[in-house]
């Protein structure tokens, strides 16, 4: 397996990300940084994990968002 240096996410689970912006940010906040109705309606872990594998742009959202959360915790 090669190494990527120069990316952030290669390694990093989408579980992994979901948790940690979870535990940082919590449900109500992710929902409004990224409008998806898996964030606003019972949300859970599970549930998010279905929509994002499925739909791209959501996922680039939360992967986006989590970049933002490392940078500012690096900073």
């Amino acid at each position: 397996m090669q190494e990527q240096p120069n990316n952030p996410l290669h390694g990093v689970k989408l579980a992994q990300i979901l948790e940690e912006l979870v535990e940082n940010y919590g449900w109500e906040h992710m929902a409004f940084k990224v409008n998806i109705n898996c964030f606003k309606h019972e949300p859970s872990i599970k549930s998010s994990l279905v929509f994002l594998r499925r739909t791209a742009w959501a996922r680039n959202k939360v992967e986006a968002m989590y970049l933002e959360m490392i940078r500012k915790i690096n900073d």
